[in-house]
């Protein structure tokens, strides 16, 4: 059952919102998209997809890039919301992987120690509180004090743009923040008739940090920022 809707707070003049999947621990864009808003929504109660960002994401090894990945099936008939985690210790296994490719990097003690409690045996059921709670930790650490909410904590109506139109109402926002993808299909009148500004997210200017293997990449998880530069990861992102 949906949460009964939220009425904006009259004493807040603006409140921007953006509204993106759950990933696993993803790259500093998404966290830079985060740190732009006030409220952040989980759109998990959309199909999952497979071979996308959800259950894995990349990070920097000996080797080059590779996978860590969440083995979670290619089920697409289901929710974001209502993929499972496996019940083997995958967990460890992923633990194993950071600790051989980031143990040399500066921060590895520190970060490690913040994210391993997350990758005990069970501890969450769902991929989506799984990916929530690691957002949430990163979020701390680099003090990014943006409100996250899931989507069906909110009344919405079905089809893309009404159902952002009606996320965006139902939280109060007056300003819409979102990813450069969604200028294909978003529907920025529909936004507009309701008093709801659109705006658009640039992932473009981020300067190269310390990194360790090899030639600098950009487009790997947040923990390969945060083994490398600490909580000074910050000063090489843009809305953090």
């Amino acid at each position: 059952m949906n949460a009964p809707e939220r009425l904006a707070d009259p004493t807040v003049a603006t409140k921007s919102v953006a509204i993106l999947q759950s990933n696993y621990v993803p790259w500093k864009g998404y966290f830079d998209l985060l740190a732009s808003v006030d409220e952040f929504i989980l759109y998990d109660d959309v199909q999952y997809t497979t071979r996308d960002w959800r259950n894995r994401n990349l990070i920097k090894t000996p080797r080059g890039r590779e996978w860590l990945s969440i083995p979670v099936g290619a089920d697409r008939n289901r929710l974001i919301r209502e993929v499972a985690l496996p019940r083997d210790d995958w967990g460890a296994v992923h633990l194993a992987k950071l600790r051989e490719s980031y143990v040399r990097a500066p921060f590895w003690n520190e970060v490690s120690a913040l994210i391993a409690p997350h990758y005990a045996p069970r501890r969450f059921a769902t991929l989506s509180a799984l990916n929530r709670a690691l957002l949430e930790a990163v979020c701390a650490y680099l003090g990014i004090t943006t409100v996250l909410r899931y989507a069906w904590e909110y009344p919405s109506a079905p089809g893309k743009t009404s159902r952002m139109v009606d996320l965006c109402r139902a939280a109060g926002a007056t300003r819409y923040v979102s990813g450069p993808a969604a200028k294909d299909y978003l529907e920025v009148e529909r936004f507009r008739e309701h008093g709801i500004e659109v705006a658009w997210h640039s992932y473009d200017g981020y300067p190269a940090y310390p990194q360790l293997w090899g030639e600098f990449v950009h487009q790997v998880s947040i923990l390969d920022l945060l083994f490398n530069c600490g909580r000074d990861a910050t000063r090489y992102m843009l809305h953090a």
